[in-house]
């Protein structure tokens, strides 16, 4: 499997026979110059997308559109998005778990965040704000979407037992890197933890020192460069 960071909360995920996307951000995102477009999307066969925030859905519907992915998420979201064009995937909601391709699944799970979208001057509502569990290849990976953190975490991972942590740690918006050390420490057993949503901006955390500093012996803290392939 090769997960490719596309900045801030974007990622690209070579899984299974799959090429899923989450939240790709690619036009104006101040990490990935818009020439990676094509390597970012390239045979994309689904998209996921975690809340409606701009930094998170700006160019899904265009991706979407260009690949021919469809697209997935909270039910709100998704059926806004499909109906701006994007093909149409999966609304489903919390708790639910959809197929992509034969070989890997997505389940949706609690965030603690927000989910509006800009739309003509004004912010509706997207539905609840989401993470996600992705299966294949042998790995439970979970994404957390923008989080705060939160007691759901107990449950998400009890239940699922993720080998993989994507998680967002750049503070001001949502977790810092202590608190994503102390939720890799309380609540899961990763192998692999890969944090996001830092260093787009001035008021996220530039390093994730910390992180490492605090994440129990046994896990592997990896901070992403850009279109540098994680191989797992």
């Amino acid at each position: 499997m090769k997960v490719l960071w596309l900045g801030h909360s974007g990622f690209r995920f070579e899984i299974e026979d799959q090429v899923v996307l989450v939240d790709p951000w690619i036009t104006q995102n101040p990490m990935l110059d818009e020439a990676h477009y094509s390597a970012a999307t390239e045979g994309a066969t689904h998209i996921l997308v975690t809340h409606g925030h701009f930094d998170h859905i700006a160019d899904v519907v265009r991706v979407s559109k260009d690949t021919g992915a469809p697209v997935s998420g909270m039910v709100e979201l998704a059926q806004y998005l499909h109906g701006e064009g994007a093909v149409e995937g999966v609304a489903f909601n919390m708790g639910g778990t959809i197929s992509i391709g034969d070989k890997v699944s997505a389940s949706m799970v609690p965030a603690s965040h927000s989910s509006t979208a800009d739309v003509d001057g004004e912010k509706p509502y997207m539905g609840s704000e989401s993470g996600f569990i992705l299966r294949g290849e042998g790995h439970t990976i979970y994404i957390s979407g923008d989080t705060g953190l939160m007691a759901d975490m107990d449950w998400i991972g009890d239940y699922h037992k993720p080998d993989i942590g994507i998680l967002s740690a750049g503070g001001h918006f949502t977790m810092d890197m202590d608190m994503a050390a102390y939720a890799a420490r309380r609540y899961f057993a990763f192998k692999t933890l890969i944090p996001c949503h830092y260093r787009t901006f001035p008021a996220l955390a530039q390093s994730a020192e910390a992180l490492t500093a605090g994440v129990p012996d046994g896990t592997r803290v990896i901070e992403p460069e850009v279109m540098k392939a994680i191989n797992l």
